[in-house]
């Protein structure tokens, strides 16, 4: 797994995806990080599976799909792909920090000049500090508002251990701290990501945050045949 992730000798990823049969709902998605380990879950990851899934036949337009964290619900209207993610009922405030389990363990945290940190650098310093150590790390989400409804965000994410380009559980997360903080009270939320634009919708009923939905465009850029 981590040789073909590998972006010198292999294909070049953050993590690799299978689509597996499943006895009681239309697939299985197992997910590999880059380093080669099996992970939790990945939204933006799931949603590819989806839209790789839909290219394939396996279904028309709706889904459902067996996951690490469970089953998932999407559906699929051209290259937009609408994913339910898992419900949130515990959502641990800090006074410079949010935590918050998504599919994946994920820390939040607002930052002032998002444009010029170094995530790499950060991210790691906090994946590796004495909070989450012996947890198994976290992923680390740094995020500016830029509106009412919208905010800017960039991940660190573990198991490829640098920034990655999007990342669906973590927007998931960033969503959820931000209208948990009271800095939003809108419950479909915008946000930026290093790739391009995601959105995440949610219903909040006594503090459970629940019909979570990650949404955005899943495209196919190229087909391949590996050679081992």
């Amino acid at each position: 797994m981590a040789h073909l992730c590998d972006r010198r000798f292999g294909v070049g990823a953050d993590g690799l995806i299978l689509l597996e049969h499943s006895d009681t709902v239309d697939f299985k998605m197992v997910y590999y990080n880059a380093n080669g380990n099996e992970s939790t879950m990945c939204g933006n990851g799931g949603r590819c599976l989806v839209s790789f899934a839909h290219h394939l036949s396996v279904f028309k337009t709706e889904t459902t799909f067996e996951a690490v964290d469970g089953l998932h619900f999407a559906k699929i209207e051209g290259d937009i792909v609408s994913l339910q993610m898992i419900d949130v009922s515990l959502v641990q405030k800090f006074e410079e920090y949010t935590f918050l389990d998504t599919g994946s363990p994920h820390h939040v945290e607002i930052v002032n000049d998002i444009k010029h940190l170094d995530v790499k650098t950060k991210g790691s310093v906090i994946r590796y500090s004495d909070l989450y150590k012996d947890k198994g790390g976290s992923n680390i989400n740094f995020v500016q508002q830029i509106s009412d409804d919208s905010f800017v965000m960039r991940t660190y994410e573990r198991g490829v251990e640098d920034e990655t380009l999007s990342c669906g559980t973590g927007a998931t997360a960033v969503a959820i701290a931000m209208f948990d903080k009271g800095l939003t009270k809108s419950n479909t939320i915008n946000l930026k990501v290093e790739g391009g634009f995601l959105t995440v919708s949610f219903k909040n009923t006594n503090d459970n945050f629940e019909d979570v939905f990650l949404k955005g465009p899943a495209k196919q850029v190229f087909k391949g045949e590996m050679i081992w």
